[in-house]
């Protein structure tokens, strides 16, 4: 398995009608986030000027893939053991999401 950073990305357009129940839970997510082994960077991003159409940027950086792996499947445990369901809070909130996991690129790619 790679030893490389592991990048995970996640970008939401939020309306500002559900933008502090939405920042809530956001903010309970990436405290754990920055209890799990591996996470080095753990960062929620606003947008405060340009036009883009997502609004609410979160950025982790993992050590390796099997760490973003690990601290994944505990999430679902916890959103299990809680009965929370991430989709239909963002479709009750009306959040559009674009979530994805990044690597870096090498040299001449």
């Amino acid at each position: 398995m790679s030893e490389e950073p592991f990048f995970r990305v996640d970008k939401f357009s939020v309306p500002a009608a559900s933008r502090p129940r939405f920042i809530e839970r956001l903010r309970r997510t990436h405290d754990a986030l920055d209890e799990a082994p591996g996470c080095e960077q753990n960062m929620i991003l606003e947008q405060i000027e340009g036009t883009g159409r997502f609004n609410i940027v979160t950025f982790v950086r993992w050590r390796n893939r099997a760490c973003y792996d690990e601290a994944r499947t505990a999430a679902k445990e916890r959103q299990d053991r809680s009965g929370f369901n991430p989709q239909v809070f963002m479709d009750e909130l009306c959040v559009v999401s674009d979530l994805g996991n990044y690597a870096c690129l090498g040299e001449g790619s």
